[in-house]
């Protein structure tokens, strides 16, 4: 599908919380396929930038730093150095990597805000949010966790559901507690500023009709519209962040997901500046000749493809996404990446063992465009030896060094071709048209299967030829087909770029090529006879399988994946279970069990009917009465045909159990902490 034409192209990938270093996830989602995209765009010739930067504001920031004892600053300055470092180390091409700290951030989003204010988009509404009475704090959406009331997911947050997506409020969690101290909050009434999206649902979903998304953003949004778009907040009570710019707004900043967004934005300022040209922003921004395309993961979707639309479209004449290639999740070894876990492959931990190129080819040919998919160590290793060094890298290797041996490193002339020899010709002049359709689509991992074919049929093509056959029964044969093999060579020395960009330029410097050459150049620009080549070289090494067995032993090892799960918990995970104090009011045996008790339990204003295999231990005469610690948000369960709805917490005692009580009394209803 040819792809419309636009003066310029402005790529954004999703700015990086600044509260911990990158891994593996992050890099495979929003980045590496954006910095493949620009690579090409740039090599096709066209006016490209490449925008990102830390995300330097919300919960995950003051979390880290409450966490740690340091400052929200502290946090952003050391992470945002690090993630820059490991894009860098990556070959990660960006124009510009800004940071939302920044003055000229603040000012951007407060004159958002303001635009949006003056215009009357705003609602206010004062409301009861959660506070907590222990650290004596309003809780923002992070601060808060909880049960999820569309899934049950116990451990989902106040702003989002993890497991099944949905975004939540605070107040929609069941059971919900603290984040910080683990404590039950309390409602307490507070004023927020807030974005009426229903109000703008239709003129949204005109413009997101129009265009032609990617199938899991469309469905997203859809489903979203459908649902029916309700107010969002875009204030919150915090210390940190974007000041609102207004009088009675005393302690409040932007919403992170209103602010983020706008980095982009003040970031292409930012780059504008650093260049002497203030105004050239605005010809990405502001032109509706630019292309403008998000990269991110699919748990942005919505504040890409519905709030920042929409955000653009009431503040100005903004130019409006043309394509969001928004990606699925990658796994480690078959397990979710959980960085409260450590379980996680990090970015700084796989450049101190490896060069940077693998990483990049294996994270492009097993993309996660449509799907979840996994990285493992063996795969890794896999594609390293296998394709890159067993194929592409032997290809160059066999070609160069019989030109550098038997030729002096000099190109050959051509003789008369053959079948063979006017096939590979063709191929070599179709492959970069056909890998950048792939690019233009968005298609990394089509592409990297198009590039992975060329070279095996390069392979298949030095073989069917036989030139160390034919270097002594026909000379002129032999020439030619190194001629083409050195024209390949040449190609895949551009077409490789955007993937491995480090490689790319090891083979130029082996080519002795020191002219650019342009995408569409490729396999027209032909090495000429009499070209002299520099010195081959090996172009991938290969990796041994003791270096691969020591990763998977690390990654174990960091993650205690060589013990039971269930031996060990979080505190988050042991905080998912609500144990209160209970007393019990009535209690009689079941019929048909010399064990069973069905007791009813005082929990404060309610009571629950709880069956329990105590009647060894306790007579329901014993049992009346007495105090008992309860698992509160057990599921209910049949038991013998009767309905049990949580269960008492006791200890094995010779044949029978000890019932645990409080040493003290104790209100029914009392959560045990």
């Amino acid at each position: 599908m040819k792809s419309k034409e636009f003066k310029r192209i402005l790529v954004t990938s999703a700015l990086p919380y600044a509260n911990g270093p990158l891994h593996l996830g992050h890099i495979a989602g929003a980045y590496l396929p954006a910095d493949i995209y620009v690579r090409f765009q740039r090599m096709k010739g066209r006016d490209v930038i490449y925008i990102c930067g830390s995300d330097e504001h919300g919960v995950p920031i003051t979390v880290t730093a409450d966490k740690e004892g340091v400052s929200p600053q502290d946090v952003v300055d050391r992470f945002h150095e690090m993630n820059k470092k490991a894009f860098l180390s990556l070959g990660f091409s960006f124009d510009h990597y800004s940071r939302t700290s920044i003055p000229l951030h603040h000012k951007t989003a407060q004159e958002f805000f303001t635009t949006l204010h003056e215009k009357g988009d705003f609602i206010v509404k004062s409301e009861k949010q959660f506070y907590s009475e222990k650290s004596k704090r309003f809780l923002p959406d992070r601060y808060v966790e909880g049960k999820c009331p569309f899934c049950g997911y116990e451990n989902a947050r106040g702003d989002q559901c993890d497991k099944c997506g949905k975004w939540l409020e605070p107040g929609q969690l069941i059971d919900p507690r603290s984040k910080i101290d683990g404590s039950v909050p309390v409602l307490k009434e507070t004023k927020h500023w807030y974005l009426p999206m229903g109000r703008f649902a239709e003129k949204w979903k005109k413009w997101f009709g129009s265009k032609k998304w990617k199938e899991n953003v469309n469905n997203y949004c859809m489903s979203w519209y459908k649902e029916g778009l309700t107010d969002r907040p875009i204030t919150r009570d915090l210390h940190w962040g974007v000041k609102v710019p207004l009088e009675d707004a005393e302690g409040k900043v932007l919403y992170v997901w209103f602010d983020a967004p706008i980095g982009y934005i003040s970031a292409t300022k930012e780059w504008a500046q650093l260049k002497g040209r203030h105004d050239l922003w605005k010809e990405y921004w502001e032109d509706k000749s630019t292309k403008l395309v998000h990269f991110i993961g699919k748990d942005n979707i919505v504040f890409h493809a519905i709030l920042f639309p929409m955000i653009l479209m009431e503040a100005g004449d903004y130019v409006l996404p043309e394509a969001i290639p928004a990606n699925e999740y990658l796994t480690i070894e078959g397990r979710k990446i959980s960085t409260s876990q450590n379980y996680a492959i990090w970015v700084k931990d796989y450049l101190e063992v490896f060069p940077p190129d693998p990483l990049r080819y294996t994270l492009a040919a097993n993309a996660p465009e449509g799907k979840d998919t996994d990285f493992s160590w063996k795969q890794f290793q896999s594609r390293n030896n296998d394709e890159l060094a067993d194929i592409l890298g032997n290809f160059i290797n066999r070609t160069l060094t019989f030109i550098n041996k038997y030729e002096n490193g000099v190109i050959p002339e051509r003789a008369d071709l053959d079948a063979l020899d006017r096939e590979m010709l063709e191929r070599i002049n179709k492959i970069s048209g056909e890998m950048g359709e792939n690019l233009e689509n968005f298609e990394v991992r089509k592409s990297i299967q198009t590039f992975m074919s060329f070279c095996r049929s390069a392979n298949k093509y030095f073989n069917d030829k036989e030139p160390w056959v034919t270097r002594k029964t026909d000379t002129a044969s032999c020439r030619t087909t190194l001629n083409i093999c050195a024209q390949a060579a040449s190609v895949l020395s551009v077409i490789m770029e955007p993937v491995l960009p480090y490689s790319a330029e090891k083979l130029r410097t082996m080519l002795n090529i020191k002219e650019k050459i342009l995408w569409d150049q490729a396999g027209k620009k032909e090495l000429k006879p009499g070209h002299k080549l520099g010195n081959p070289e090996i172009l991938f090494t290969k990796i041994e399988d003791d270096v691969i067995e020591n990763e998977i032993a690390k990654l174990k090892s960091t993650t205690n994946a060589d013990k039971p799960e269930e031996e060990q918990i979080s505190i988050e995970d042991f905080r998912r279970v609500k144990l209160l104090t209970g007393k019990v009011v009535e209690a009689e045996k079941i019929k048909g069990s010399d064990k069973l008790l069905k007791l009813k339990v005082l929990l404060g204003e309610q009571t629950r009917q709880i069956v329990g295999g105590i009647g060894n231990s306790y007579s329901p005469e014993d049992i009346t009465g007495k105090s008992v610690i309860v698992v509160a948000n057990l599921a209910p369960a049949k038991i013998m045909g009767v309905v049990s709805e949580g269960m008492l917490l006791a200890v094995k005692s010779g044949k029978g159990f000890s019932l645990l009580t409080p040493d003290k009394d104790a209100e029914p209803g009392t959560r045990v902490e």
